[in-house]
């Protein structure tokens, strides 16, 4: 499958690194520098936007169709293939021939005998891929989840049997102890209810709904769980006010952070008051006693137009001075504590997988240092939430890398035995390599370089996917 893009003014997200490419490739016996673990045999699977048609107004990073590209390792060797999401919404911009849906920054109304099958947004299933209950899972926080092969191959959407209404967040988060996906859904617009929590058991079977009121529709990216809670923060980032011109920002309607149950109701959750901000990710949570720790890379504030100031463009990094932050929240007395833990700019925080919603010492996240955020970042970051020590792993501003994934070593037991797995980008050569870095020696660099056939478009967010 092929495509081109022609706009009149090219946006920033459809040049240089972020720009899509136009074909899908399945390239086996892939160059690799250094050596490839023999523990890792399995796929790394990473979702971005790459829109196959030029959209009909101004294009947002987050419009563009999903794309997987995904590295299949087995006895040292790998092989790279790429395939978009082949969602509804695309498949009629490919039976038309040109783009259909407007986007964030230009919302129009698509064709009225779209609408019903494909609502006012395209579901471009482009942020994350996870896997649970067998299936494959391409997510996007607008819309339903669209179930993909290991092989990339589109199945269709997928609401859970009948039994999820509305959206599915792109940041699930999953019980190594259960097998439980715990999930949500919000929708800004049309609720109330503005906020639906899921959770589905180790068969895919959902098992638990329920409404959440909020006093308003807020842009809710990520969440956090516990062994018995999950943390819902309510952050003042108000859709509407985007829709009437307003900043996306409303601090004076103030921030708090939702306690729930993992199997309770709206009447179960406990609010607690934080300073206003904005967080697109969190790293963990845990509980100590009556104690929760949470987390997360704060963002003093947040504004979507990322082209409006150039120190954003390609990072969803937090601003100087204030990065990831950890939250501490007294249940019996009913307190929390904010405390900055580093003020690197830093975001994409990801851990042992392993340790979801339990106590551990490391957390990973990329960075930005030694240039301007409009490279993205360059360097990966090793937090020790015990110590606040920091590791960095620099790759030099003629570099941008994407999200770093953490992958177990099978045959170890330590938090940190594994590799951490990473798209990087040469600005000058536009070439693409995975690179594999040991998280026990992160300062020697990858211990494996994976040359890819092509330059992978800056994106968003995957997982590794043990054989």
């Amino acid at each position: 499958m092929t495509a081109t893009l022609d706009q009149p003014e090219i946006s920033p997200f459809l040049a240089g690194v972020f720009a899509p490419v136009h074909d899908e490739l399945d390239v086996h016996d892939l160059a690799v520098t250094g050596t490839i673990p023999s523990q890792l045999t399995g796929v790394y699977m990473r979702n971005g936007a790459n829109p196959q048609f030029a959209p009909p107004g101004r294009y947002h990073w987050f419009d563009g169709d999903g794309m997987v590209h995904a590295v299949y390792l087995d006895g040292g060797r790998a092989r790279y293939k790429n395939r978009w999401v082949d969602t509804p919404g695309l498949g009629h911009e490919r039976a038309a021939g040109h783009g259909l849906f407007g986007g964030i920054l230009n919302f129009t109304f698509p064709p009225a005998e779209l609408m019903e099958e494909c609502g006012i947004f395209k579901n471009a299933a482009n942020t994350n891929i996870v896997a649970h209950a067998g299936k494959y899972l391409a997510l996007w926080e607008g819309g339903l989840p669209t179930v993909i092969t290991r092989e990339l191959d589109t199945v269709g959407q997928s609401d859970f049997n009948g039994t999820l209404l509305g959206a599915m967040t792109a940041h699930p988060k999953w019980c190594t102890e259960t097998g439980e996906l715990i999930f949500f859904g919000y929708d800004p617009v049309a609720g109330p209810p503005f906020l639906r929590y899921h959770v589905a058991d180790r068969s895919g079977v959902l098992t638990h709904s329920a409404e959440i009121e909020l006093p308003r529709g807020v842009m809710m990216h990520d969440f956090l769980t516990t062994r018995n809670h999950s943390l819902f923060f309510d952050l003042p980032a108000v859709v509407a006010a985007t829709m009437s011109g307003e900043s996306m920002f409303q601090p004076q309607y103030g921030a708090r952070i939702g306690v729930i149950p993992r199997h309770g109701s709206n009447a179960d959750v406990r609010w607690f008051d934080i300073e206003p901000c904005y967080v697109f990710h969190f790293l963990n949570a845990w509980e100590d006693g009556n104690t929760i720790v949470a987390f997360g890379c704060r963002m003093p504030g947040i504004d979507l137009d990322f082209e409006a100031g150039a120190d954003d463009i390609g990072a969803m990094a937090s601003t100087k001075g204030i990065g990831l932050t950890k939250w501490t929240i007294d249940l019996a007395a009913g307190t929390c504590h904010e405390e900055i833990v580093s003020d690197l700019r830093s975001d994409f925080p990801r851990h042992h997988d392993d340790r979801m919603g339990l106590p551990h010492q490391y957390g990973y996240a990329s960075a930005t240092v030694d240039g301007p955020m409009t490279i993205g970042f360059n360097a990966i970051v090793r937090y020790d939430l015990q110590t606040n020590a920091e590791l960095l792993y620099a790759f030099g501003e003629g570099t941008t890398i994407g999200e770093a994934v953490f992958a177990p070593d099978v045959d170890g037991a330590a938090e940190n035995d594994g590799w951490l797995m990473v798209y990087a980008t040469d600005l000058a050569t536009e070439q693409t390599d995975l690179c594999i870095i040991d998280a026990r020696d992160m300062a020697s660099g990858p211990v494996a370089r994976i040359h890819l056939p092509r330059r992978v478009p800056s994106g968003f967010h995957g997982n590794w996917m043990p054989a």
